[in-house]
């Protein structure tokens, strides 16, 4: 089933995913794919870097839970409702945000571009420091690939991504996408 090209429904069905991980976790000490992150530096990430970017860049002022430290499920769930809320305010749509690498984007479309691929991207992360099943939407991982190999040198020159990791000629779309993002896509934790 597609994603849905609506910010807030596409948000929606992404995060519904991240949450059922979040979930499933049962052990937040769990070393990830990404380089000296445990699973719970996974929902941190997630948790942390969004507010200042609406903060600093649209006045927007996300609601605050527990530390990820003392409660990673709950932090993802305050953070996620409020992620939504702010989508679903029919002023969300009328608004931008500023920021001096991106210039003036409406409110919702930075919220879809930045934030939720990247909570797409870091549910397989969580998936697989977990042991949970990794399936990312094909479509959505073609439309993010396609569009990441469009501005590979900006990518690379952020600091952002690791260096792209080799896969088979033949790789299905999701394991192109997590090459390309720096990721082992065969990793195991193991």
């Amino acid at each position: 089933m597609a994603l849905s090209e609506l910010p807030a429904e596409r948000h929606r069905e992404v995060a519904a995913l991240f949450t059922e991980r979040v979930r499933g976790t049962r052990s937040w000490d769990a070393p990830s794919p990404v380089d000296d992150w445990a699973a719970r530096d996974v929902v941190r990430h997630l948790t942390e870097w969004l507010r200042a970017f609406l903060a600093s860049g649209a006045d927007v002022e996300l609601p605050q839970g527990p530390s990820v430290d003392e409660d990673p499920v709950t932090a993802w769930q305050v953070h996620c409702e409020g992620v939504q809320a702010v989508l679903d305010d029919p002023k969300t749509p009328h608004r931008e945000l500023t920021n001096p690498h991106i210039g003036r984007v409406p409110l919702d479309t930075a919220i879809d571009r930045f934030y939720t691929s990247d909570v797409f991207m870091h549910t397989w992360d969580l998936s697989r420091a977990t042991g949970q099943d990794d399936r990312l939407d094909p479509d959505f991982c073609a439309q993010i690939l396609g569009a990441m190999e469009q501005m590979e040198d900006v990518l690379r020159s952020s600091g952002q991504y690791g260096a792209r990791v080799e896969v088979p000629a033949d790789a299905d779309v999701q394991t192109r996408l997590m090459g390309f993002i720096g990721r082992d896509p065969f990793w195991s934790g193991r």
